[in-house]
Order: C-alpha cells, then structure tokens, then sequence
C-alpha cells in the first residue's frame, strides 16, 4: 500500500478509537498482551474473598471483572469517576443491589470507617490512608497496577522525548507506602512483559484510546514514525513493546 492508503486506514482507526468500560474487543486478535504475567489476579481475589465479606470494587470500570467474580450482591459495592463508565454502572450495577457510588477522588471514598473485609482495584488510582480507613481491621486489599514504565519503547517510537505521565509508579516505592499507612505486605510481584501489536492501526486505535501514555499522538502528526513502525511489521510480522505491572496485596493491622 502507499503512503495515501496507509493513512486513510489509519485515520479510520483514529475515529474509531472510542470504548465503553474497558472494552479492547474491536483489536482482539490484532494485539496481545498480559497473557504471560507471573499472577492470575482474579485467583489471587478468589484465594480472600469469602461469601460472606463485603467487597468495595474501587475504579470497577464498566463493572465487568466485579460482575464475573459472582459475589453476592448485597454485599458487593463499588465506585467508578469516569463519566461515561460512571452511566454504565448505574444502568448494569446499580439495578442488580450492588451499592454503586460515583467517585472521582481516591482519597475521599463515599463510605463509613471500617465497611469492607476486602477492596479490590485494577489499573485504577488508590490512597492507601483512605483503604485503611475503609478496611476493617485484618481487611485485604488488592491490586494490579500498571507500572510508570509501560508501554514507554512504544511511546518513543511515535513521541520520543514525552515524560512518564505517573512517576513512582512501581512496586518499591508502593509498598513502602502501605507499610507506612500500616498495612503489612502479605504479596508483592512485579513483571515486564511483552504487548505485541500485528497491524499499524491496532496501535493507532489503542494510543489513541491510551490517550494519557500518548499525549497528543495522532496520525498526522506522528505519521513518518508510523511508516517507520509499518516497516518493522513488515519485517518482523508485528511490532512489540514492554508492559510494566505490579501486584499488591496488604493486610490492615492496629497501628502501633
């Protein structure tokens, strides 16, 4: 294909590039990743949780990980800031008897002291000062997290020179903020892995819809930088960066 018609795919994949919840089913099969990490979070939340505990899925996105965990309603909560998620949550979660609460602030959660034996969060933002505060005591929080290196060969290939958008964002600097709240690290991983991309515009739609990894990328004005990467598909069948994740499991214990 020529430079015109590489554009012209591409920029289709730009307008396109919308989700609802966390929903990457328009480039699955174009791209791979977390497939080979060293933890299965959703194991790890079942080996804790227990019928009888009240859950709070803190950023649960669209809801659709809460959903598949099968917890009983009346004791599941959960809190969601982004608008768009935030109306899909009222429509699947709310009419089901989970406790659904908009909100945007990971310091100032819309619950009493000491309302959950577990908080689970997944790529979402937390204050481990109001996780304490939430958690009764020997509650569990959980968490995956995407570390501040992700995807960083990828966005230099198309943005070089663009800062880390989350600084600090890694295991060691983490848990010792836990541990500082007064949490004891009952888990703690962390993994580089490959994210692997088999055609030029299932990147362009995922950078667009990782808006805050790529700030301003578009496909005019990170063209050439596309050409350069539809070279390395041709070449070697896909283009392939780096994940960055940690896992965090912490207990809450009497604070001496």
């Amino acid at each position: 294909m020529n430079r015109a018609e590489l554009r012209a795919i591409w920029k289709k994949e730009e307008e396109s590039a919308h989700i609802h919840g966390w929903d990457f089913s328009h480039i699955r099969g174009r791209y791979e990743e977390e497939n080979d990490l060293p933890w299965d979070y959703r194991r790890i939340v079942g080996q804790y949780l227990e019928k009888d505990f009240n859950l709070l899925d803190y950023d649960t996105g669209g809801g659709e990980f809460l959903l598949s965990l099968n917890h009983p309603y009346d004791r599941t909560s959960a809190t969601e800031g982004y608008e768009p998620n935030v109306r899909l949550c009222e429509k699947t979660l709310a009419p089901l008897g989970i406790d659904f609460r908009q909100c945007g602030s990971p310091s100032r959660i819309p619950y009493d002291d000491e309302t959950f034996d577990i908080i689970i969060n997944r790529h979402g933002s937390f204050d481990p000062k109001e996780l304490y505060r939430l958690l009764k005591k020997g509650g569990v929080f959980i968490t995956e997290q995407v570390g501040e290196d992700n995807d960083r060969d990828l966005v230099n290939m198309v943005l070089p020179g663009v800062p880390k958008p989350f600084p600090h964002l890694n295991l060691r600097e983490q848990k010792e903020k836990f541990e500082n709240e007064g949490f004891r690290i009952l888990r703690g991983e962390e993994a580089y892995r490959p994210i692997e991309f088999y055609d030029v515009g299932a990147f362009v739609w995922f950078a667009r819809v990782i808006e805050w990894e790529f700030p301003g990328f578009s496909v005019d004005r990170c063209f050439e930088q596309l050409l350069n990467m539809q070279k390395m598909m041709e070449d070697q069948g896909k283009v392939t960066g780096t994940i960055h994740r940690y896992l965090i499991v912490a207990g809450k214990q009497e604070k001496v």
